[in-house]
């Protein structure tokens, strides 16, 4: 059966205009993610939309039969999935909906298409409704009776109850714990992120600050970004990268799933409270600041380990993975809520590492924590690859 769709789908693809450098996979990652930001979900839910999203493509023309249309495959099961799950967006989902339909000419084809969309889409929604996403959020702050505490509720603490889509469980690369803070790492830590990461800091380079202000931006986006290099690198088709958008997607969100298990289970002071605490913290080598702060506003939710760079990480291993032996393109992003602000990067482990380095930069990351998100993210992505593409290769 996947022969035949392959083969069906190479025959579809003289429909396709050559020389593109995007396909309607591409085309349609873009929009979901606009549509996306547009609904200022955060970032987990929204990664958990976009690994449904892509999931349901990669099913539709995994699925698709003979002589159905690849594009009105691929744009119905955007729409179903989307509206199913961004119902306020549902102007624009259909804007786009109906601006892709207009360009395929009606008859079976096109109608098959839509078919094995919906089809697609409503398989996945049913796979992913019981996933725990919607588990109440039951937050308990610390306090005693009487004494006041910051209101904000922290993110997502339900989502080390979510069923991942790849790990056995939400604790399956659970890590050690944060470095014991009379050790000579947590000294380094501290005393790296108090210097670099200060919202006024001396330390920090004009790039540095560059990179930081960059990766402050977390949702699905900025590393989609990256995957669309390498789709729309020569020789690859709309099969190819439908399962590759998909691999990337659910690798994200298993990454979200176990590192907000880990953060939870660990519950470990950002930089701004440790180095307003120094002194409380047995170490004298790690020197209290009365009015220190970060340069960008941490994220309401614990420390340990670090969101992005699990991110990276998975991302980037999937695709290497992907690239094998061939050139690895050069690997583009951008952030959507800075007027275009580009970076590039020709190695994928550049990019992981700019990505850690930045939450450093930031103010809101110790480097172990960074590390060992790195060292998380790897592992997620190495299951991702025996799922996706080993199988495929």
């Amino acid at each position: 059966m996947k022969n035949a769709t392959r083969l069906c789908i190479a025959a579809s693809l003289l429909l396709v205009a050559s020389g593109s450098k995007a396909d309607v996979i591409t085309d349609w990652n873009v929009k979901a993610a606009e549509i996306v930001t547009e609904s200022k979900v955060g970032t987990p839910p929204a990664i958990r939309t976009m690994a449904i999203v892509q999931t349901a493509v990669h099913g539709a023309l995994n699925s698709l039969a003979p002589g159905a249309s690849i594009n009105a495959a691929v744009a119905s099961a955007n729409r179903a999935t989307l509206s199913k799950l961004m119902p306020a967006q549902q102007a624009s989902i259909d804007a786009a909906y109906q601006a892709a339909l207009a360009q395929i000419a009606d008859g079976v084809a096109k109608t098959a298409g839509i078919a094995a969309g919906d089809q697609a889409a409503v398989a996945v929604l049913a796979q992913r409704a019981d996933d725990g996403a919607a588990t109440a959020e039951s937050h308990r702050p610390f306090t005693t009776a009487g004494t006041y505490v910051p209101t904000a509720t922290p993110a997502v603490t339900q989502w080390a109850q979510r069923k991942p889509w790849l790990m056995t469980s939400a604790a399956q690369f659970r890590p050690g714990p944060p470095p014991a803070l009379a050790s000579d790492v947590w000294t380094r830590d501290f005393n790296e992120v108090k210097a670099f990461g200060a919202k006024n800091s001396t330390r920090r380079s004009a790039e540095q600050t560059e990179i930081a202000r960059f990766w402050e931006y977390s949702l699905p986006a900025i590393y989609h970004g990256i995957v669309r290099s390498v789709a729309q690198a020569p020789g690859r088709d709309v099969l190819q990268n439908a399962r590759m958008f998909a691999a990337v997607a659910q690798s994200m969100d298993d990454a979200m799933i176990g590192v907000f298990e880990a953060k939870y289970h660990y519950n470990f002071w950002r930089p701004a409270t440790a180095i307003r605490n120094g002194d409380i913290d047995g170490n004298e080598a790690t020197q209290r600041e009365a009015s220190w702060s970060p340069f960008v506003d941490a994220p309401m939710h614990p420390e340990y380990p670090s969101a992005h760079s699990i991110l990276a990480a998975a991302v980037a291993t999937v695709l290497k993975a992907e690239i094998g032996n061939n050139p690895t393109p050069v690997l583009t992003t951008t952030r959507p809520s800075a007027k275009g602000a580009t970076r590039r990067w020709t190695r994928l482990d550049d990019f992981m590492r700019e990505v850690a380095d930045a939450r450093v930069y930031e103010g809101i990351h110790y480097r172990t924590s960074t590390d060992v998100g790195l060292a998380m993210g790897k592992q997620i992505g190495d299951l991702t690859v025996k799922k996706f593409v080993e199988v495929a290769h």
